[in-house]
């Protein structure tokens, strides 16, 4: 892997910077070849970093100094300008100015699109950067879904962008040679939805280079038939969170009915311990990192409340999307589909 540095925005999140110095440290191991700066308050961070041998002694991390902190309940508008010295802000500064080749942050994950949005503007011809993610599929691969959040709307040429940048995202980062881009809708006939997802349904079906299969339902989010879920910030935030919501209820419910018999309780820590490399598939730490594309680098959102691992694995998706050059190939891609996009498909 060619050489990267990867910013660690290490205020950001509900659980601070020991987080994120822990999963500094497995990532050091991990990545040898990886540079890292820890970018925060040095007063909070030099004492948490000492109590990390590993940390303290890698030539390849640099504590870099920010004043600020973007909190949690702060309001995005305001802290752009109110908070320019924030270690968010900072982070991201070192990707537009080079330094590095991808931001990760757990922070308000509205300040870190705004902030994202003015630092390192978007791809040229790209009229909206999306919030994406991965989702767990039955066959035990991975599919994309976006946008989660960053658009509440989007007309239709935006969605077929995001399915452009989700079709190469599938290809550089997740090697899928031939990824399937599918529209998210009330129905899979042609009739359905509202007309906004009817024309981008035609634009992708124009779009060289991307594989659409048309429509497919909320039931089927995790059906693998799609490599690319693509819909728009409201829709897809909505659908997120219900899975979510309904994972924890299941978790919640198969854990009070085994631990109500000693006897089910063991046998539940049997058939885990059994098919533990079977089951290893659904842990959520593993999909924890949400990539915001199009933008001129790399930004990667940890979720708030991550533990060590979730944040670790936020650091290996960054890695692998700086590794790959993502936004270039974004570039090329979107530059080749506007050179060939059909005409009036504004109208």
């Amino acid at each position: 892997m060619t050489e990267l540095t990867i910013a660690l925005d290490a205020m950001g999140g509900d659980q601070g910077p020991d987080i994120v110095v822990t999963a500094l440290e497995r990532a050091l191991s991990s990545f040898p070849q990886v540079q890292f700066i820890l970018v925060g308050d040095k007063d909070i961070l030099q004492p948490i970093v000492d109590r990390y041998p590993v940390v303290t002694q890698s030539p390849r991390v640099t504590l870099q100094h920010a004043s600020q902190v973007v909190a949690m309940d702060d309001k995005p508008s305001a802290v752009v300008r109110a908070k320019p010295d924030s270690s968010m802000r900072a982070a991201l500064d070192l990707v537009n100015n080079g330094t590095a080749q991808a931001c990760v942050s757990a922070g308000n994950t509205g300040a870190l699109m705004a902030m994202a949005y003015l630092t390192l503007k978007t791809i040229a011809g790209v009229i909206r950067p999306a919030l994406v993610a991965a989702l767990p599929q039955q066959n035990g691969s991975q599919s994309l879904l976006l946008d989660l959040g960053a658009n509440p709307t989007c007309d239709a040429e935006t969605l077929r962008q995001f399915g452009i940048m989700g079709s190469v995202m599938a290809q550089q980062v997740y090697k899928q040679s031939h990824p399937r881009v599918a529209l998210l809708n009330m129905g899979r006939e042609e009739l359905k939805g509202h007309d906004t997802v009817k024309q981008a349904a035609q634009l992708l079906k124009d779009t060289p280079g991307v594989h659409f299969i048309g429509f497919i339902e909320g039931n089927d989010l995790f059906a693998a038939e799609a490599d690319v879920i693509v819909c728009d910030g409201f829709t897809g935030n909505i659908a997120l969170k219900a899975c979510e919501g309904m994972a924890d209820l299941l978790y919640t419910n198969l854990k009070q009915s085994l631990d109500g018999h000693l006897f089910t309780k063991l046998l539940a820590k049997l058939l885990f311990k059994r098919h533990k490399k079977s089951w290893q598939w659904l842990n959520p730490d593993q999909y924890n990192g949400a990539s915001l594309l199009g933008l001129r680098g790399v930004v990667m959102k940890s979720h708030g409340n991550a533990s060590a691992n979730a944040y670790f694995s936020a650091i290996s998706h960054a890695i692998e999307e700086a590794g790959v050059d993502l936004p270039r190939q974004i570039h090329d891609r979107i530059e080749y589909a506007l050179l060939a996009q059909v005409p009036d498909q504004r109208k």
